[in-house]
């Protein structure tokens, strides 16, 4: 008798599979397109990354049981909180451009292009 993969562990193959379609996708949209594709990933509502930000503190709240109950190694509890408010943090720094996003995606491709003039992208580097 063989075991089944639990339906959760499917579910997550599933939405891996679909979030590297949607980078694919991605890659080909015209600009207009892809801006507003990324401003619905970012919303921190309804968007891919908070849902994945969700996720991960869903993760930590039962790796905290799991370390209490000597299950698994408190580390991982640690990293998973970490990783859970660095992803937050990231959400935070990014929610200040979610308007201009938006309003940049919902205008046709030319004129979304006429709205800002092109800029040097500067490299800054942490010392």
């Amino acid at each position: 008798m063989s075991h089944s993969t639990p339906y959760p562990v499917r579910l997550a193959d599933e939405i891996t599979r679909q979030l590297g379609q949607l980078a694919d996708h991605l890659t080909h949209l015209p600009p207009h397109e892809a801006t507003q594709v990324i401003a619905r990933i970012l919303d921190p509502d309804d968007g891919v990354l908070g849902g994945v930000t969700h996720l991960v503190a869903t993760g930590s709240v039962f790796a905290k049981v799991q370390a209490e109950r000597g299950a698994l190694p408190a580390e991982v509890w640690l990293a998973l909180g970490r990783a859970s408010n660095e992803l937050d943090a990231i959400g935070g720094d990014l929610d200040e451009h979610r308007e201009t996003l938006r309003h940049v995606g919902t205008q046709p491709g030319t004129q979304a292009a006429k709205l800002l003039a092109p800029a040097p992208l500067v490299v800054r580097r942490r010392r």
